[in-house]
């Protein structure tokens, strides 16, 4: 029963991760019409943090040690602050399903982070890797990212910097369950305010119903229940099937991109997600186990 629990719980999870997170890119573009990134970012994770942290004390968790919320600060800056951070930052100039399709090379680093670790990948999982990045060459070679080298590694970039974090969490010593997610969240989101006061953000004089609404679903779906449902993944299944959100992410990210805000998408870029779905199935379909 156990098992077949924690399957149904897996499936959920992978449910948030793709379809939650693939609208989150274009919420990100809603929120910076008003709102500056870094700051925008920064009261996402910050309010997130604080409404799971005090529900979790509300309900008898213990505080975190203070080995565990160094370990829950560097997770911190490198997912929901050099992470999302960064990929707010690019959606200034790039649209929400470009930046979605770019950071699918987070499976790539996350093999390559996973194997220092000792983390054997399969000869399929690297064709699956080997197939998604030709999605992604192919995304900047004749897609919008053509001729925007500086966009384009940044959100490569992001991606390392969220798949090394994500890799490493799991030999840090965090607070359990839901915990881990809320200081995570808080010491991110405290880091992201500290770079929007530095470089200048100030809090916008009008900030439109449509920029309210998407800080509302980042906060409560794309923080609360998306980056809480990844952690648990990331206790759970291997690196590579916690992050295959970010193939999926992208096939969300161009539906509502195209349905709710009318942006267009290249043939290129069509035939870019085409590829790297290849590449999630050969990823998911391999089994091995992390050592």
């Amino acid at each position: 029963m156990k098992i077949k629990n924690q399957g149904l719980l897996i499936v959920l999870a992978l449910f948030c991760t793709y379809f939650i997170w693939g609208s989150t890119y274009l919420a990100i573009r809603f929120g910076i019409e008003s709102f500056p990134p870094f700051l925008m970012a920064g009261v996402r994770f910050t309010i997130a943090g604080a409404i799971l942290y005090c529900v979790m004390r509300f309900f008898g968790a213990p505080n975190p040690t203070r080995q565990q919320w160094l370990g829950a600060t560097a997770v911190g800056i490198l997912l929901p602050a050099m992470g999302n951070g960064t990929v707010c930052y690019v959606q200034q100039t790039v649209s929400s399903s470009v930046a979605a399709l770019s950071i699918a090379t987070a499976p790539i680093w996350m093999a390559i982070f996973s194997s220092i670790w000792g983390h054997k990948i399969t000869s399929k999982e690297w064709l699956g890797i080997a197939v998604g990045l030709v999605g992604i060459v192919l995304l900047n070679v004749g897609g919008s990212l053509h001729g925007e080298l500086a966009s384009a590694m940044l959100l490569i970039f992001a991606a390392a910097s969220w798949s090394f974090g994500s890799v490493w969490s799991k030999r840090l010593d965090m607070p359990d369950g839901l915990m881990a997610s809320a200081s995570q969240m808080l010491a991110g989101g405290v880091v992201l305010l500290m770079v929007s006061s530095l470089q200048g953000e100030t809090w916008p004089q009008t900030i439109s119903q449509k920029s309210w609404g998407a800080m509302l679903f980042l906060v409560v779906l794309g923080s609360l229940v998306a980056y809480s449902a990844y952690q648990y993944l990331l206790k759970t299944v291997r690196p590579l099937v916690a992050s295959s959100n970010t193939f999926v992410n992208p096939v969300v990210a161009f539906i509502v991109g195209i349905w709710f805000a009318n942006e267009h998408v290249t043939t290129t870029e069509f035939i870019a997600l085409g590829v790297i779905l290849i590449g999630v199935f050969l990823v998911l379909s391999a089994s091995n186990k992390e050592i």
